[in-house]
């Protein structure tokens, strides 16, 4: 089997085991769906938050010259003019003269002949991703609001904010995580390209001629993140952007590549903004947005290191990086390989039999005192205990707990290992230890 094959079988399997045990469903799918949109079932729900949880604990409570904000979705739209996102945040677009069916042209091999009908591809115009809606009761040019297309303009607004209610030494950073929106014209890849979506992002205000430090100082850190979260650091790579493919402020990037089961996409991206931002806002609202340095008594507009992280993209790629299969017991076996630090479930508990109250009392006094102390605690009896694994093992729980009769004898319980499937008789008064040093606590 080629490796493309055998990459497209794995996206399919992933797609399915995310429908299957409650990660990720299509969007309004009773009804024929939405292209481009996605919702998150209770195990997705519950991995997505683990993720932003942590990037939030990791990024911003742990340092000291981080505040985060939290901007309306909704903003006054001479953001977007003076962002430049009104005239230019664009991708090209064709059309099909036969089938009017609309392509992204840039993602196309063949730009001349529709690869739906063999219809006759029309030329290239620029198609504004901006979701465009109207604020209040007239729907005239004067009400034209749009959804946000990134987090990062919200930052900048309330840099001013920030510093008059602060007073932060530079250099100092605010972090904001949240939906943005984008039309994007052929969305694809299950969650990696989609219209709605999740930003974990940075605005890191520094002086002028110290972001060369900032900067590979968030190159660090974003690795080192990419190791705790669980993605595969062979599978990443540092892609330094040239000259003419950066954006248009940026005067050095880099691009965080992954090998998705799909190809090599772009996973994180860590660019310097320099002035950009903050003079074009500047210049847009009349409001002075220079800060003033009490140790150079200087004023000046600072710099900007943005470190970008897509939440979907993260998911994506741990659940890429997760998906395991191995024989255990003679059968296939599917499991992920999930971190604990962001798996759904830290430890199932299980009675051995259902059907047995004196196992059913023991079991959840067992599992009503774990809860109190270990994070992400469940119950499971549904089916016997080999079904209960192979469950537990799909939605990537490292441990399960089984009280069985010896339980009501001795005080012991049986811990399987969910990554090699070995089982250990250990004291219930040792339990929690027993799971908290393995998780880290």
């Amino acid at each position: 089997m080629s490796d493309n094959k055998k990459e497209e079988g794995l996206m399919e399997k992933i797609v399915s085991l995310c429908k299957r045990r409650g990660f990720i469903y299509q969007g309004s799918e009773i009804y024929g769906g939405l292209a481009g949109t996605w919702d998150y079932g209770p195990l997705g729900v519950a991995l997505k938050r683990n993720i932003i949880n942590l990037w939030w604990k990791r990024f911003v409570e742990e340092k000291e010259d981080m505040y985060g904000v939290d901007a309306a979705i909704l903003m006054n739209p001479k953001v977007w003019d003076s962002s430049g996102h009104v005239s230019g945040f664009s991708d090209p677009l064709t059309e099909c003269d036969k089938c009017k069916k609309r392509f992204r042209a840039d993602t196309l091999e063949n730009k001349e002949k529709c690869g739906e009908c063999g219809g006759k591809l029309g030329g290239e115009r620029q198609f504004n991703m901006m979701f465009k809606t109207n604020a209040g009761a007239t729907e005239d040019e004067s009400s034209v609001v749009y959804l946000r297309p990134e987090t990062a303009g919200g930052m900048f607004v309330n840099f001013k904010n920030v510093v008059d209610s602060f007073h932060p030494r530079l250099p100092f950073g605010t972090a904001q995580t949240g939906k943005a929106f984008r039309n994007e014209i052929a969305p694809r890849d299950f969650i990696f390209r989609a219209r709605e979506f999740e930003q974990m992002e940075i605005e890191y205000f520094v002086k002028p001629l110290e972001w060369e430090n900032a900067f590979e100082k968030f190159r660090l850190a974003m690795k080192g993140w990419i190791k705790e979260v669980g993605i595969k650091e062979e599978n990443v790579y540092e892609l330094e952007v040239g000259d003419g493919d950066r954006a248009h402020y940026s005067k050095r990037t880099i691009d965080f590549e992954f090998d998705f089961p799909f190809g090599r996409k772009e996973l994180y991206g860590l660019a310097y903004r320099t002035d950009f931002d903050l003079t074009a806002h500047s210049k847009g609202s009349g409001t002075d947005l220079s800060y003033y340095d009490e140790e150079t008594k200087e004023r000046y507009v600072p710099h900007v290191i943005e470190p970008s992280f897509g939440v979907e993209r993260t998911v994506l790629a741990v659940l890429t990086s997760a998906y395991t299969e191995d024989n255990l017991g003679g059968e296939t076996r599917v499991y992920l390989k999930l971190s604990p630090s962001i798996a759904p479930v830290i430890v199932a508990v299980f009675p051995l039999l259902k059907n047995k109250p004196e196992l059913i009392e023991k079991a959840r006094e067992v599992y009503t005192n774990l809860k109190k102390v270990i994070p992400r605690v469940a119950w499971d009896d549904n089916g016997n205990i080999g079904k209960r694994y192979r469950r537990q093992d799909e939605i990537g729980t490292p441990f399960c707990v089984t009280i069985d009769f010896d339980t009501l004898e001795d005080g012991t319980v049986t811990i399987r290992n969910r990554d090699n499937g070995e089982q250990e008789r250990v004291l219930i008064t040792e339990l929690e230890n027993k799971i908290s040093s393995a998780i880290g606590n």
